[in-house]
Order: C-alpha cells, then structure tokens, then sequence
C-alpha cells in the first residue's frame, strides 16, 4: 500500500474544507430565501449535511490523511459559523 503523501493530506484537508463552506454557503442561501431557522426544513438539511461532513472526515482520519484533531476543529469552525448565522437570522426578525 502506497504512503500517504503531504500534498494527499493537503487535498483531502481542501477538499473537507469546501464541502465545509458549501453547507454554510446553503445555510445561507437557505436561511436569506427559502425558510427560517425555526423550520423543520431548515434543520432537516442541516442535520443531513453536518452528519454527511461528519462521515468524510472520519473517513478522511481512518486513512490517516487528517489528524482527529484537524477534523474536530473543521467541525467545530463550521459549527461556530452555523451559530452566528443563525444568531443573525434570528436578531433580524
């Protein structure tokens, strides 16, 4: 089995980064279009998304091409950003 490489640890950490951003970035369009934060929809597709991310990234650490540290905070920066999108929408009703 081929090692893991610096620049394959590199992808994977971009590429969980961008899939990190494109929920956010449906959050937003969801919360600034579609629904509120209060709607069952809303967190439907949160749940759905935040557990699909979740999945990746421990994929991405069991074949060793990101710590379990660098995925928790992935995690919790999204999680931080989701929270203050949300604290938004809600001060703007």
């Amino acid at each position: 089995m081929p090692e893991v490489t610096e620049t394959h640890r590199e992808k994977a950490y971009a590429l969980l980064q961008a899939d990190a951003g494109k929920i956010l970035k449906l959050i937003e369009v969801q919360i600034e279009n579609l629904t509120m934060p209060q709607c069952p929809l809303y967190e439907e597709v949160l749940d759905t998304q935040m557990f699909g991310l979740s999945r990746e990234i421990d994929f991405a650490v069991r074949l060793n091409l990101i710590s379990e540290y660098e995925g928790k905070a992935l995690l919790e920066n999204l999680e931080r950003q989701l929270n203050r999108l949300h604290e938004a929408a809600q001060n703007s009703v």
